[in-house]
């Protein structure tokens, strides 16, 4: 199907869904803006620019200031700006995508040369709610800034894709996969961590700040930082973790590989396969009905299987989980949910009410304690990390005797193993994105 009859469909959808947010709160509108550029402090410098993901739930049309006004029953009205500037490139619609956009023909749309003209155009609808950074202007209008109700609604309905939320997620999963092969090829040809990245974002086709989230090129023990964004220059690393994805139509892949390099610990490289095993086994457990804590638990089981095969530990998966033992080499959630943003909204809710479902004491990172349903997309992405601020205060309490202290320190170089895959839930199971392009 073609992408202005996949967006037609998914904004008819988002529509309904609106009118339904708006007459379960209360409101007549829903306006909601693509947003206001960041300005580091002190400074006449902007932060790379990212649109409201609600805005861009809606209407694909990137770049700061534009306006979108929802009423049930009515076309929604786009407002562009479009500021005449030499300072910095302004095109219109049709140069900026190469023709009529595809969506162009499901808004009314007026554009405006100025902020002042754009806010003046929408003017002021009566008991409307706000979405967006701009609140000083959405104030002077008489909205109602960022209601913590009807927020949550829209979250919620984020969390259920349509085909044409999908289509952007296999276009940004081909251009993912494209790049994890490129930064494989230079790992294994002796490539830095700088050329690495370098690599993926060349093999994607885009600057640094339009990937999906900055890169982690770890090599050897960075591997065991979870959130590493270095990028040294030594070459010839002996083990690669690669945690990177791209973006397409404001929509993210996240794929993570960790590849075992020439001169790598066998016993790491092991890891490795066991780890590739038992992630693929996690992945056939997606189905329906499913709670997604009782998946993570599962993660901790075969984690836990697998330590103590490789001997690192003493105990069986059941004691392991219940001794906290499995947490210091596992310590984040197996997944969270994937679209407008990487850590997409909603994991943690109920219902489109707003009540939210905390994760368990013992899994404090869990990022998303919803049951799965056909329609959400998200990762799972179990890890094994040799971490010395976890390991430490077992080294010397009661547990102590349960850990091979003399393997895991020989093993502390190789850092650490994430797979992640991005699987879209369907009625019958779960289809892995990721492995339809990246096999391994």
């Amino acid at each position: 199907m073609d992408l202005r009859t996949l967006f037609s469909e998914h904004l008819a959808e988002r529509l309904a869904w609106a009118s339904r947010a708006l007459a379960d709160t209360g409101y007549e509108a829903l306006v909601i803006s693509s947003g206001q550029p960041y300005t580091h402090f002190a400074d006449d410098q902007e932060a790379p620019f990212r649109s409201t993901p609600h805005f861009v739930h809606h209407c694909p049309l990137r770049g700061p200031h534009h306006v979108l006004k929802v009423e049930a029953g009515k076309r929604p009205l786009l407002i562009r700006y479009a500021p005449e500037d030499f300072w910095y490139e302004q095109l219109p619609l049709a140069a900026l995508w190469g023709g009529e956009p595809f969506w162009l023909a499901s808004f009314d749309l007026v554009e405006c040369a100025t902020l002042d003209a754009v806010w003046e155009t929408l003017g002021k609808p009566s008991r409307a709610a706000y979405i967006g950074n701009e609140t000083d202007r959405a104030g002077a209008a008489g909205l109602d800034p960022n209601p913590a109700s009807i927020t949550a609604f829209l979250d919620w309905g984020r969390s259920f894709k349509s085909a044409y939320e999908v289509r952007c997620m296999e276009e940004a999963t081909v251009l993912g996969a494209r790049g994890h092969s490129a930064g494989r090829a230079a790992f294994l040809a002796g490539a830095s961590e700088l050329e690495i990245h370098h690599a993926f974002a060349q093999a994607v086709g885009c600057l640094d700040h339009d990937l999906a989230f900055a890169s982690i090129v770890a090599l050897n023990e960075k591997g065991a930082t979870l959130h590493y964004e270095g990028k040294r220059t030594f070459r010839n690393g002996k083990t690669l973790l690669l945690d990177c994805g791209a973006n397409v139509r404001g929509y993210a892949s996240d794929i993570t590989r960790t590849t075992p390099g020439p001169g790598c610990d066998p016993r790491f490289a092991a890891l490795v396969v066991g780890m590739e095993k038992l992630q693929q086994e996690l992945c056939a457990e997606v189905k329906p009905g499913l709670s997604f804590g009782a998946l993570h638990h599962s993660s901790h089981l075969k984690i836990g299987a697998l330590l103590q095969s490789a001997g690192i530990l003493k105990a069986g998966p059941e004691e392991a989980i219940a001794k906290g033992l499995t947490r210091a080499f596992y310590p984040h959630g197996l997944g969270h949910h994937l679209g407008l943003q990487v850590h997409d909204v909603a994991g943690k809710l109920a219902g489109p009410g707003g009540d939210l479902q905390p994760p368990p004491p013992e899994h404090p990172y869990l990022r998303t304690t919803r049951t799965i349903e056909p329609r959400q997309v998200f990762t799972i992405e179990p890890g094994l990390y040799f971490i010395p601020m976890l390991l430490r205060p077992f080294r010397g309490n009661e547990h102590a005797a349960l850990f091979d202290w003399k393997l895991i320190d020989e093993l502390i170089p190789c850092g650490g193993i994430r797979i992640e895959d991005n699987i879209l839930v369907t009625e019958h199971g779960g289809r892995n994105l990721t492995r339809e392009q990246l096999p391994t």
